[in-house]
This record gives C-alpha cells, sequence and structure tokens, in this order.
C-alpha cells in the first residue's frame, strides 16, 4: 500500500492541531464492553458527536477560516451543507467575526438548519440535493466575492479534520483497525494522512451508504466523494464497506442504549458496519463517531423501528365481541404475561368486521422477542385470532 500521496503533510496537520487549541474540543474515547462483545474483540468510540457544533466539521471550518486573508475575512464566507458543515463554518465565522451565508437541501434535517441560523449566518434553503446547494452557493460567491468554504475538497479543511487522527495515535496507541464515515471523503483523507504518517501498519476502513438512493445517515449522502479527496483515499484505504439503513438504525439504537452516546446516522455506519462482521482484520478497533446532530424526529422514529426489530415493541390486532368486560380480559392476559400495553385503539368503522364485534389494537411493550412469542401464543391458546403488525 502506498505511503505517500497529496493532500496536507503531517506537519500541516500539526499546525491545524495549534490553531485549533482551545478552541475544538480534544474529545474522548470510550472503551465499550457491549460493543466488544458483539464484535469479538476490544471496541473504542470516539466521541466526535461531543465536539462544538455536534460534529467533526468545526476542526476543518475554523482551519480554514484561519488562513482566510485580510480582505477575504471583509467579505465573508460562504457554504453549501447537509447541516453539519454549515453549523460549523456558521459557528467558526461567528467566532472569528465574519458575515457568513449558508446555501441548505430543503429536506436538511430542522435541528441542524435552526442551529446555522441560531450561529447568525443568513441560511437559504435550496433544491433538493446536496449538488442543488453547492451551486447555488458558488453562484453567491461569484456574485459577492465571498470566499467559498468546501466540505471536503480543501487542503485546509481536511488538515483540521485530520487532528482526529493526531488525536486516535495518542488516545488509543494499541488500536489495530481504525474505522472511518465517507460521505466527500475529507474526514476520511485527513484521518488517513495523519494515521498513516504516525502509524503506518494501522488499517483504515471506510464505510458508506449506497449513493443512489435515500438514507438516514443524511450528513454523508453525497453523490460521491470529491476528486480531491478521492485521489487520497485510494491511496490510503485499506477497505470500504457499505451499511444499509437497517444496520444503521440498530447502531443508533445499541449505541444510545449501551454507551448514552446520541449519534446521526453518519456518524453511526462505522459501528453498524462493525456489527454486521464486515470490517475485517483483528485486534482493537476504533470507531469514529463522527456527528449526533440527529433530528429528533427521525431519532424517534429510529428508535421506536430498533425496538420493534429487537422485540421490545409488540402492535397486535384482534376481534373482540363488542360487550362489557371483553377488553378487560383481553388486557388481564397481557398483564399476566407481563407485557405493558402503552396504546389501545378502537377500530369500528370502516372495518370489515360483523356489527356484534370490533377490533381492537394494542401496542405492548415487551422483553425480547422470546417474550412477543410468548405473549402471541398465550392470546391464541385462549382463543384470540391475532394478526401481528410489528
Amino acid at each position: 500500500m502506498a505511503t505517500e500521496t497529496t493532500g496536507p503533510t503531517l506537519t500541516e496537520i500539526e499546525a491545524a492541531r495549534r490553531g485549533l487549541a482551545g478552541v475544538a474540543r480534544v474529545t474522548p474515547v470510550y472503551g465499550s464492553e457491549t460493543f466488544s462483545r458483539l464484535a469479538g474483540r476490544e471496541v473504542v468510540l470516539k466521541a466526535e458527536n461531543l465536539q462544538r457544533t455536534g460534529s467533526f466539521k468545526v476542526r476543518g471550518a475554523v482551519t480554514r477560516i484561519a488562513a482566510l486573508s485580510k480582505s477575504q475575512r471583509v467579505s465573508g464566507v460562504v457554504a453549501a451543507s447537509a447541516g453539519n458543515h454549515g453549523q460549523a463554518v456558521a459557528w467558526a465565522a461567528r467566532e472569528a467575526g465574519i458575515p457568513a451565508a449558508i446555501f441548505v437541501p430543503q429536506d436538511a434535517p430542522m435541528t441542524k438548519v435552526e442551529a446555522c441560523r441560531n450561529y447568525a449566518a443568513a441560511t437559504e434553503l435550496v433544491g433538493v440535493t446536496f449538488e442543488d446547494a453547492l451551486a447555488a452557493a458558488l453562484a453567491y460567491a461569484d456574485e459577492t466575492g465571498a470566499t467559498f468554504v468546501h466540505p471536503y475538497e480543501d487542503e485546509s479543511v481536511v488538515a483540521g479534520q485530520g487532528t482526529i487522527g493526531l488525536e486516535i495515535a495518542e488516545q488509543v496507541p494499541q488500536a489495530a483497525t481504525v474505522i472511518v464515515p465517507i460521505g466527500g471523503g475529507g474526514l476520511a483523507s485527513g484521518i488517513a494522512l495523519a494515521l498513516r504518517a504516525l502509524k503506518p501498519d494501522v488499517r483504515i476502513v471506510g464505510v458508506e451508504v449506497r449513493r443512489d438512493r435515500y438514507t438516514i445517515a443524511d450528513g454523508i449522502a453525497v453523490k460521491h466523494p470529491g476528486e480531491f479527496t478521492s485521489a487520497i483515499l485510494d491511496d490510503v484505504l485499506e477497505d470500504v464497506i457499505i451499511v444499509s439503513d437497517e444496520e444503521i438504525s440498530e447502531a443508533i439504537v445499541l449505541l444510545l442504549e449501551r454507551t448514552k452516546l446520541v449519534v446521526e446516522g453518519a456518524g453511526a455506519v462505522g459501528v453498524a458496519a462493525l456489527l454486521a462482521g464486515r470490517i475485517g482484520g483483528s485486534g482493537p478497533v476504533v470507531g469514529v463517531l463522527s456527528g449526533g446532530n440527529i433530528d429528533p424526529t427521525m431519532l424517534i422514529s429510529v428508535m421506536r423501528h430498533g425496538l420493534t426489530s429487537a422485540g421490545r415493541y409488540l402492535v397486535v390486532r384482534t376481534q373482540l365481541a363488542d360487550r362489557p368486560g371483553e377488553l378487560i380480559k383481553l388486557l388481564s392476559l397481557v398483564a399476566e404475561e407481563r407485557g405493558n400495553v402503552i396504546a389501545v385503539e378502537h377500530h369500528r368503522e370502516g372495518m370489515d368486521v360483523p356489527v356484534s364485534e370490533t377490533e381492537v389494537e394494542l401496542t405492548l411493550v415487551t422483553r425480547d422477542e422470546e417474550h412477543c412469542l410468548q405473549l402471541l401464543a398465550a392470546m391464541a391458546d385462549r382463543g384470540y385470532v391475532v394478526n401481528r403488525l410489528e
């Protein structure tokens, strides 16, 4: 594997770290007994979701803005972003005392959009994809003279992201493999360049999502990595893994439940690949949790889906005689089997049921899939015809 490539040098990445001192956080690492057991190897999580603005992006944004000339600072900066990069540029510009404009796809999570506005940046929703926002931002730069801060096709930005690699080398010296999300490639490029210089034997694995469909990992939902970053990644990555939304959802749920860390879809892809058993190699592994800016409505949907998949929610429909006492009989049965009822719905209108009956839908909290099957069997034994919905 090649050890020399284009991009910022170790000296430039170390200079970026000095520039970030007291600005970006040195984020903590956490060992996880749960993930280590599931993966069959030591697992350490690098919590960039606890970084300022909620993701690693602030490192590159601050580094790039620090390099602006005096005249460039007067004209301000502009960025295109699905959310995290925009927040980082807005925050870094505010801290530097310069104006910022952020162009964001219309369907970007509103938590990220509002954060940009809260950091005093002029924020405009435009188009459907990141590429639409990018075109609008470039046009704005041409019109106003603002400096365009690219989320990944910029050597200063990559150097800033590479400071994570320096921290990993110091915090987890035993690491044999490092797993990094890939969207545009700036994060993976920076970390890989730093680690190749300091620990050339470490395996660096990139993880991405299918780029031709909607994904809950909106932070890495770009059509393809940049030309600049692709040239780097072709040299420095050991492997590239693709994960599904189902796998990402499971990772988000486990991270929240077992480590108490809120991680967005893009930040959970490394853990998803690890749990799927597709990382390869042996020895200790570091997963970079790149961001935590998940939209609350998305988090609720992911948690419900993940808990249902794990057998922690059970939704069933059955029919009862429409007379007093029938519902309490069913609910008493559920209680005997230690199910917890959180919702009951009666369906009469618009249903193909006899006039003397009613359909009832129950949402239950259960322990696991075995408990779900136990409840279903108990209902069947009492004569209920049950349709499992989730």
